[in-house]
């Protein structure tokens, strides 16, 4: 097997869509004799190249963050480009992996059925796609709060390296929790009043020098 890997994050190799690649890939090798290609979106600006990786592969995951229920600007200029070619790579087999920082993966489920539907368009194989939610900030957070996740990744890549698919059980409890508990929302609602809940973003603003703009609303008249 070769799997082609496409990472359609803005943030390339310093993304969350890398982190979790890594786990996937790292149960992919304990497999022998399987290759793999990762490839990054921002980086790759030649469209032929591109046309070429998409025409060649043999199994594609495309992977990027769902910001506010939309997939990234450059994921849809790829789609946009790769639909051009149609039914020119019907062998393929192509899944998806779509985080977020939502904590629940119901936002994810609705571009989960689009994608599946271009997979259809496209004349390729549906592997299905990845959910997971409340991925913002794993990069920050301690090994017990993302061992969970790293370990479901890993063994989701063992299992492709094994038989060429994604194996259900393990994407469902990766879509977990798919609506928050009555619990979470009390501590989320409770986060809020006492001032707690925007503490990453406010500071993401404050490195930025952006967050006096926090309240900015510049596509309103």
């Amino acid at each position: 097997m070769h799997l082609t890997i496409i990472n359609g994050s803005p943030r390339g190799k310093s993304s969350n869509t890398k982190i979790l690649f890594d786990q996937f890939l790292k149960g992919f090798v304990t497999i022998p004799g399987h290759q793999h290609t990762e490839v990054f979106l921002k980086t790759e600006k030649d469209s032929e190249k591109l046309v070429k990786i998409f025409l060649d592969a043999e199994y594609l995951i495309l992977g990027f963050p769902l910001y506010t229920d939309a997939m990234p600007g450059l994921v849809k200029a790829f789609i946009e480009l790769i639909g051009k070619h149609k039914g020119e790579n019907p062998g393929l087999k192509m899944g998806f992996v779509v985080q977020s920082g939502f904590p629940e993966a119901y936002h994810s489920t609705f571009i989960a059925r689009y994608l599946e539907k271009l997979t259809e368009r496209l004349g390729c194989y549906y592997l299905g796609t990845v959910i997971r939610g409340g991925q913002e900030g794993i990069k920050i957070q301690p090994a017990w709060m993302t061992r969970k996740t790293f370990g479901l990744f890993t063994e989701l890549g063992n299992r492709f390296a094994q038989t060429g698919e994604f194996d259900h059980g393990v994407l469902e409890k990766l879509a977990q929790p798919m609506h928050l508990s009555r619990r979470r929302l009390f501590f989320y609602r409770l986060m809020d009043k006492i001032g707690i809940a925007n503490f990453y973003w406010d500071n993401q603003l404050k490195k930025n020098k952006a967050f006096d703009q926090r309240f900015a609303r510049p596509y309103t008249n």
